[in-house]
């Protein structure tokens, strides 16, 4: 979703932006442009002090000035966050040894890969992600554990077991993982 908002707005600002660049260069070579066009000739600038001045004096124009603005500011901020984040892996290419390959959905090695995490003692909850490229995935798995258990072996068995079968079944060499373990919390034990 991301991927496909971000590839229309970039084009329609370039668009936007190749469109006006271009007309603006025109007319400044001595087009003669349109009735409604926003420039007159070369020696025209954009905003005359009319217009400039136009709506100062009135009292809704600068909060609606600022509200605008930082509607853009947030959106741009939006925008570079979600490019900037690393990206959940789609698909992932599974070599069926006839030289084709097939995709795999990423999302349902992820589901298979969480819910064997969390049927592992001591796992309350698990958290799967793929990350990297479609022949070389990484994933990112993030577990809850319960009180009272020792992190190297859910480690153990996650690296034997879950990480092992997910790798298998998607015929890859290797499956680098980097795996976040948090312990649930829990009241207090009473001593008496």
């Amino acid at each position: 979703m991301i991927r496909a908002v971000d590839r229309v707005a970039l084009g329609v600002v370039g668009l936007v932006l190749v469109v006006v660049g271009g007309a603006v260069l025109a007319v400044g070579l001595g087009v003669s442009p349109p009735s409604w066009w926003i420039h007159d000739g070369p020696r025209d600038v954009l905003l005359s002090t009319a217009e400039r001045t136009r709506w100062r004096d009135e009292t809704w124009w600068w909060p609606a000035v600022i509200a605008v603005l930082a509607l853009l500011v947030l959106l741009a901020l939006w925008w570079l966050i979600a490019v900037l984040r690393r990206r959940r892996l789609g698909e992932v290419l599974v070599d069926t040894g006839d030289g084709a390959g097939a995709l795999l959905r990423g999302r349902a090695l992820e589901g298979v890969l969480a819910t064997e995490a969390a049927r592992l003692d001591g796992v309350s909850h698990a958290h799967a992600r793929l990350t990297g490229r479609r022949h070389a995935p990484e994933a990112r798995v993030r577990l809850l554990l319960e009180p009272h258990v020792d992190p190297a072996e859910v480690l153990a068995d996650l690296t034997t077991e879950s990480l092992a079968h997910a790798r298998d079944s998607a015929a890859l060499e290797t499956l680098p993982a980097e795996v976040r373990l948090r312990t649930a919390r829990h009241r207090a034990e009473r001593v008496s």
